[in-house]
């Protein structure tokens, strides 16, 4: 199968030749990996896939390749303290590994901390040709072969306190919803624009969402989500269907968010992401759920893959692919972007296992 082929069967629920790979990095990973494979392309590498050269995904053999447009490119945007074009404040943290030092991008300021500038904020223009330069090529370069995802994650909530500032929305939520709701159409109508234009361009899935889940509870309550949060994602997935009818969609939470799942198959969801297996069982996942969605990630960025031995790596990839893969259904991958301490060996086995591993009928 081509790799288009591979994940087009499994997201059907048929069965591969494989199971579908997916996997991102940070960009200090990047080059450690990068001089590993002994590359000698271009250094530049964003997670997310913007302005990315494909290099090392392709080497890899993967199946999908991510191409972003969105606020959550900034988080990538300078090695020193920066504002982005939205106005948003960033700043350096450096941490150290065994394997050398990164540093990740923290936010420091919200252009919207004030209330009184929320009515006169101008959002940048999602509707600039120039952001959709890579994402073209990549469709032109890449789709008869791979399988093309459009990003647009941080579309709402992540942005929106970005802007406002997090303690702030939340406040904003309970104590004045008219004004939450002035922040959150910012985000939204940026990244559903951007969606749209992605879907027209070609690409075969949107990837949207925003981190809603702590570890064992969700960060709001369901029911704030339904009132906040449903009715925006509802009309982003009918509407980048609207423009493509065979696209896909897929929405993106890091940790614990069952009670709002069966929502998110009632307004049309194709596929759950990340699958964090620290916080919610996937094999109950594809019980419950497995005849409705679609699972991609789901091998632990918490344990298993930064401090397990490679053997536990291989197992946890063979457990995934034999249940939450069984029938199809599975994007196999990392729950987050692979971290610079994670091990090359540990790597090494999850990419083999991946590789080698009989896919189950």
């Amino acid at each position: 199968m081509t790799h288009r082929e591979r994940v087009l069967t499994a997201l059907n629920h048929e069965i591969p030749d494989r199971c579908p790979m997916q996997i991102s990095f940070t960009p200090e990973f990047a080059r450690r990996l990068k001089a590993d494979l002994r590359l000698q392309g271009r250094s530049f590498h964003n997670p997310h896939g913007g302005g990315n050269t494909y290099e090392l995904e392709r080497m890899l053999g993967q199946d999908m390749l991510l191409t972003s447009v969105g606020w959550a490119n900034s988080y990538y945007a300078g090695e020193d303290a920066y504002t982005d074009e939205w106005g948003v404040g960033w700043r350096q943290a450096v941490y150290r590994t065994p394997y050398g030092e990164g540093r990740y991008t923290e936010i420091a300021s919200h252009p919207l901390a004030d209330e009184r500038e929320v009515s006169s904020y101008k959002a940048p223009d999602p509707c600039r040709p120039e952001l959709y330069n890579d994402s073209r090529q990549t469709v032109a370069d890449f789709s008869s072969t791979h399988f093309i995802v459009g990003v647009t994650v941080t579309t709402i909530f992540e942005t929106a306190w970005a802007l406002r500032g997090y303690e702030q929305l939340m406040e904003d939520m309970l104590l004045d919803p008219d004004l939450a709701d002035a922040v959150l159409e910012i985000p939204f109508r940026y990244h559903l624009e951007a969606a749209k234009q992605l879907a027209a361009l070609g690409v075969d899935m949107i990837w949207c969402g925003d981190d809603m889940g702590a570890q064992h509870s969700m960060i709001i309550s369901p029911q704030l989500w339904r009132r906040f949060f449903k009715p925006r994602m509802a009309e982003f997935i009918a509407s980048v269907k609207a423009v493509s009818p065979g696209i896909l969609t897929a929405y993106h939470s890091d940790g614990w968010i069952l009670p709002i799942i069966p929502d998110l198959v009632e307004i049309g969801l194709d596929v759950l992401n990340p699958v964090q297996p620290a916080s919610m069982d996937p094999e109950q996942l594809k019980r419950n759920y497995g005849s409705d969605l679609s699972f991609w990630g789901s091998i632990d960025e918490q344990y298993t893959l930064p401090m397990g031995t490679p053997g536990e790596v291989r197992r946890e990839v063979e457990q995934r692919i034999s249940t939450l893969g069984r029938g199809g259904g599975l994007i196999l991958g990392p729950t987050h972007h692979v971290q610079l301490d994670t091990p090359m060996e540990n790597f090494r086995a999850m990419v083999d296992a991946i590789r080698s591993t009989p896919y189950p009928g």
